[in-house]
């Protein structure tokens, strides 16, 4: 399938011929081996007639695999996909369950923007899946608009603890071995979708109305704690401009491995010990992730070409925290950066950057002058006001730019069709405003 850009972004992942409404993953993980078994049961409903059900599934191998009960359904494996021929073809509209059993040792997958999904740490393992890596742990529908609920069981050394997608909701030990349970509800998209496993101390906050955590190897503890207490006040002021936190609670994990940067999935963000200097040196990268919670997490992407929805709000919210914290206002941070994009080779259409491009600095730094040009238009108090309507009404859905479009002309005096064509459509920069 692709995502109906003139640039095809994932053109080999996930498809439009089903829905997944609910992921069950049963992980059972060796740490010291890095040896997976594991259980996926997929509930999903059929779009069009399905002959075949196909998942992404990359490096693990599939081993058995039935379909609403089945004893037995035939399935072929490339090295990309998991190919399902149930007993008989399933009608549109229908639900069905897939169950999977499957193991193997999981790496992360090589992409054009490096690797991602499962991977190693030192001591432990982390998953950081955008765009495409979701598929090096569990087999998957993997596209950003397919948004499902997930339960989650994991199994592994009783040393670690263990963080995934979703709130937790058991934990036991038995033989040597933990067993940690998670539940999510609110739709989530395949590469928002993580575990996370460390030797963890695990301290909860609660800041603003939400309950948060803050998970991190006790030999950092000093840093950590320094470096993430302005969460707390960013929870109350992102809420503030941005409306309600969407989740029910927050996790942040610091891994004792440096990372060369921090890993968005639902309700929760990772970041290496390279982000806990002590001196609060990583604080716009704080502030980047939480945003991510509004701005890509509840309200998600229908396709790859609008990333800077997620980025561009995200990069925003950064000036934004300066600003409300007492540092650089937001408008001299869009002078700034605007000025350093003049002077960058090469052009770029916002709005559809192309896979080569769509994690590129101009994207995020680009959608962030947007916003800001729309905030001088529309004055603060209508800019903020949309911002709260777009996440209000868009929560738990996927949306495209022109949905902000349409949503932005509804506060705008004067129209914006003009705007948005030389910030979205042209690859010049526009001025950045009065």
């Amino acid at each position: 399938m692709t995502d109906g850009s003139p640039h095809v972004y994932l053109p080999r992942s996930g498809t439009d011929d089903f829905s997944v409404l609910r992921y069950d993953l049963d992980l059972d993980y060796r740490v010291a081996t890095n040896r997976l078994d594991a259980t996926a049961t997929i509930r999903a409903r059929a779009e069009v007639p399905l002959a075949a059900i196909v998942l992404d599934l990359v490096h693990l191998k599939a081993k058995k695999v039935r379909v609403d009960g089945q004893k037995r359904a035939r399935f072929t494996q490339s090295p990309t996909h998991l190919r399902i021929t149930p007993a008989a073809p399933i009608p549109a509209g229908t639900e069905f369950v897939v169950e999977i059993a499957y193991d193997g040792s999981p790496v992360p997958r090589r992409s054009r923007w490096g690797t991602l999904g499962w991977e190693e740490l030192t001591d432990g393992v982390i998953v950081a899946s955008q765009p495409s890596g979701a598929p090096s742990w569990f087999p998957c529908n993997d596209r950003p608009s397919d948004r499902a609920a997930y339960g989650i069981r994991v199994t592994t050394e009783q040393a670690y603890a263990v963080l995934a997608t979703g709130e937790p909701t058991g934990h036991s030990v038995s033989g040597g071995r933990g067993t940690w349970t998670f539940e999510r509800e609110e739709p989530t998209a395949t590469y928002l979708a993580a575990v996370q496993i460390g030797r963890y101390t695990l301290e909860p906050r609660r800041s603003a109305g939400v309950e948060w955590v803050v998970a991190y190897p006790s030999a950092l503890a000093q840093r950590v704690l320094h470096d993430f207490e302005p969460v707390g006040r960013m929870l109350e002021s992102f809420q503030d401009l941005f409306g309600p936190y969407p989740f029910p609670s927050y996790t942040v994990v610091v891994t004792e491995d440096p990372l060369e940067i921090p890993l968005e999935a639902q309700a929760m963000a990772t970041f290496g010990s390279s982000h806990a200097d002590g001196r609060s040196g990583s604080e716009r990268l704080v502030a980047h992730e939480l945003a991510h919670q509004w701005f890509g997490n509840s309200v998600g992407l229908a396709s790859w070409r609008d990333i800077w929805l997620n980025e561009g709000f995200a990069c925003y919210a950064e000036w934004l925290w300066s600003e409300v914290s007492g540092g650089m206002s937001a408008a001299a941070h869009a002078r700034i950066h605007h000025a350093a994009l003049r002077l960058k080779p090469g052009a770029l259409v916002l709005g559809d950057p192309g896979p080569d491009s769509m994690f590129d600095d101009r994207v995020y730094k680009r959608g962030a002058c947007l916003l800001h040009a729309l905030r001088m238009r529309l004055g603060d108090e209508t800019f903020f006001d949309l911002l709260r309507t777009w996440t209000r009404e868009n929560r738990f859905r996927t949306v495209t730019s022109a949905d902000f479009e349409a949503l932005a002309e509804r506060f705008s005096e004067e129209p914006l069709a003009a705007f948005f064509d030389a910030w979205l459509r042209r690859p010049q920069l526009p001025a950045l405003g009065h």
